[in-house]
């Protein structure tokens, strides 16, 4: 109920249709319940009784009062007047004709309620992925790592989508059917006491059973959604991987997996499916159980005389109440669909509830520009329980280059992380002319900052609009920079220049190409802090060069972090640390750290001349 009301409030301000949306059900309901009670004087006339009306019928029109019987009275003053000037087919017409206006008043209502609350629903949804998404990008990057992809896809589609149609479609059961439920009792109560209280002994009964198989429901789409997750996470991982599935002839594996993930889906599903139909048919049987005994209850009452209820009358009230069961069959195949709803509900909202570790502090301040050095002072930082950098000291002067080298998992991605407040550190500062960069604004920090990766992270749109990502760059300052990272010839030999489309992650582009397009967007940002992370390790020779000589250009007059594993890439610069298992085991120049016998860094750098000779 908690997770429902929680949904619910995404449709605020509730003012705006709650008012309006009761207004019409109320009328849609009250012309419902006219539609029914009008064959007791249609039987009237059928079973030749209309000498009766008269004497039922008032001698003056009633003056309004909100009650059935002004209702009931003001439609026997116009019947007996039409039965007197027209007879018996005129009263039959003039009936007929005020079903056929209540029936058509009762849909008007209906449709508007449903319009409303169509609108409602868009709401409810939008508001609810836009909270989702915007929640998706403020969580830090270590959420991401221990996320699957396709789980998060999952509950951005397929869980929203349920909520729409099993939660917030059911709205109009859960606000409508209650009413129209109250509203029938009301008036079966009106007809007769002893067979309402009857009814009402049997109902619950049902109920019970209806509630029970709704409980099994909920466990059962808890395992439906997360099976979903998990065969859209080895969907993606196919996507993403094809290349080397067909490489490594893997296809008859790839498929074994994601078939056991559909199959189990498709169980759950089943499951989940033959479980709520259960519930339809078994609120219809108890529905025709409880007429039945009505109807034998009743007739026991009438014709032994203890009822003060005509035959007509009594034909009526069964019709009346046969009716009762549609609203209730609606509520209880309503809870049914909630709790498959609920469930989706909680995993969108469990994002929504995650609150994000690296955010701004209550007092941040802006980050001044950038004008002294970048100091790490006693540096560390862990992923839990595993230590990955320890007592990092280093002091970045503006305009210096500062290098970042050595073995694989030696922490040199993870010190480059830190920096932008991808992460922050668990113990030691980053300062940035002397103010730490945790008591910053995390976009002021950014703002001051280029990054251009291994992995070349480009969007599935224009070159154009890839270059001049999220500035107001004009064409040529866009062309200028594309010119700066030996960009521009490969940009112009494109069949739509500047307005090619480069597809997924840049699918179209080598990558060469796409490197050199991450560096132009770099380059237009114009950051004064520049982070390089093995920005070359991916090319081969050629394209090495041209990304080289435009991350020369992009790194002239900027303070530099670049991580290498090819040595040769970083030798004029004015620093060189070198990072293993999370510490600083040497710096200095290049042709220092090659004088150091017997040092990590001279190893490396044989290793390295040594394979390229081979």
């Amino acid at each position: 109920m908690k997770t429902y009301l929680r949904i619910l409030q995404y449709a605020r301000p509730w003012a705006v249709f709650l008012p309006q949306y009761l207004l019409y059900t109320i009328l849609t309901i009250v012309f419902s319940l006219a539609n029914f009670t009008l064959i007791i004087p249609m039987l009237k006339v059928l079973f030749d009784k209309t000498d009766q009306v008269p004497l039922q019928a008032p001698d003056h029109l009633p003056a309004f009062r909100p009650s059935f019987d002004w209702a009931k009275d003001t439609f026997n003053y116009f019947f007996a007047d039409v039965l007197a000037a027209q007879g018996k087919l005129g009263a039959l017409a003039f009936v007929c004709g005020v079903v056929v206006a209540s029936v058509l008043l009762s849909n008007v209502f209906r449709y508007l309620s449903l319009r409303l609350l169509a609108k409602v629903r868009a709401r409810v949804i939008r508001n609810l992925r836009r909270d989702l998404y915007h929640r998706i990008i403020q969580l830090q990057l270590g959420f991401f790592a221990n996320e699957q992809k396709g789980d998060l896809m999952s509950r951005f589609t397929n869980d929203v989508q349920e909520v729409e149609t099993s939660v917030v479609n059911t709205m109009t059961a859960v606000i409508k059917e209650p009413l129209t439920i109250v509203a029938y009792f009301g008036l079966l109560f009106y007809f007769s006491v002893p067979l309402t209280l009857f009814t009402l002994v049997l109902l619950p009964i049902s109920g019970g059973i209806i509630a029970s198989i709704a409980k099994r429901l909920r466990t059962q789409a808890k395992q439906s959604q997360g099976t979903l997750g998990s065969m859209l996470s080895v969907i993606d991982e196919t996507l993403g991987g094809i290349r080397v599935i067909k490489a490594f002839n893997a296809q008859d594996y790839i498929k074994e997996k994601f078939e056991a993930q559909n199959d189990q889906y498709a169980r759950t599903s089943r499951a989940i499916d033959n479980t709520r139909d259960l519930a339809s048919p078994f609120s219809e049987f108890a529905g025709v159980s409880v007429v039945a005994g009505l109807l034998y209850f009743g007739g026991t009452l009438i014709l032994g005389g203890h009822s003060d209820l005509t035959g007509e009358s009594f034909i009526g009230y069964v019709i009346l109440f046969s009716q009762v069961l549609t609203p209730a069959k609606a509520l209880s195949s309503s809870f049914g669909n909630i709790q498959r709803g609920l469930v989706a509900g909680e995993r969108v909202l469990q994002i929504i509830d995650t609150e994000p570790v690296i955010r701004d502090k209550p007092n941040a301040q802006l980050l001044p520009p950038f004008q002294h050095q970048i100091e790490l002072r006693n540096l560390q930082f862990s992923y839990g329980e595993a230590t990955v950098l320890t007592d990092i000291n280093l002091t970045i002067e503006k305009g210096k280059t500062v290098a970042l080298v050595g073995p694989s998992g030696g922490g040199k991605s993870t010190l480059a992380d830190l920096l932008p407040r991808f992460y922050d550190p668990t113990g030691g500062q980053i300062l940035i002319d002397g103010h730490d960069v945790r008591d910053c604004t995390i976009h002021s920090v950014r703002d001051q900052m280029g990054i251009v990766t291994q992995e070349s992270i480009l969007f599935n749109d224009t070159i154009f609009n890839n270059i001049r990502f999220n500035t107001q760059a004009t064409e040529a300052e866009v062309i200028e920079a594309a010119k700066i990272a030996n960009a521009h010839e490969f940009i112009a030999a494109s069949p739509e220049g500047y307005q090619t489309m480069i597809g997924d992650r840049g699918s179209r582009l080598s990558g060469g190409q796409r490197q050199r397009l991450s560096i132009a967007r770099a380059i237009l940002r114009n950051p004064p802090i520049l982070i390089l992370d093995e920005a070359t390790s991916a090319l081969d020779t050629e394209s090495e060069k041209l990304v080289q000589e435009a991350l020369t250009r992009l790194m002239k007059s900027r303070t530099s972090l670049v991580i290498a594993h090819r040595l040769s890439t970083i030798q004029h610069a004015d620093e060189i640390v070198v990072l293993q298992h999370g510490r600083i085991v040497e710096r200095g120049t290049h042709d220092e750290l090659l004088r150091q016998s017997g040092g990590l860094y001279q190893r490396l750098n044989q290793m390295q001349t040594n394979g390229a000779l081979v």
